[in-house]
């Protein structure tokens, strides 16, 4: 059995396949998937598993060195804002329209669906290297 922290035999497949400069993103339940994405569906029922949880987990085991967020979420879910700073203090954060990161979705490796059910709780990881 894996020792590390991502359990998640189809997550874990995805980051250890990720490359420099790949994305891979994490929403709310909400969050509609373009056809062609793959979609890691972690939402067992509402808030469950949590859109933080679930950033803390792949940020155990992918290295980040820029994420996407939605401008939405500096005034619609300041509170997420913060937590999401707080995790990743020293990454360079580009901010774009909440239609233009949902388009964006059909570039990353994989969308993880979480449980979150509060607003503009997405996110795209662009991976670092670590070396």
């Amino acid at each position: 059995m894996k020792k590390t922290t991502v359990i998640n035999s189809e997550l874990s497949t995805v980051i250890a396949g990720m490359g420099h400069m790949d994305w891979l993103s994490i929403g709310d339940a909400g969050m509609p998937v373009p056809m062609g994405t793959k979609k890691i569906d972690l939402a067992l029922t509402k808030q469950l598993p949590s859109f933080i949880d679930v950033l803390k987990n792949i940020l155990s085991e992918l290295e980040v060195q820029k994420i996407y967020l939605a401008d939405e979420i500096k005034t619609q879910n300041p509170k997420q804002l913060t937590a999401i700073k707080e995790l990743l203090p020293d990454v360079e954060i580009a901010f774009m329209p909440h239609s233009d990161l949902k388009k964006n979705l059909a570039n990353t490796h994989a969308f993880v669906r979480t449980g979150e059910m509060t607003p503009f709780s997405n996110i795209i990881l662009e991976s670092g290297v670590t070396f």
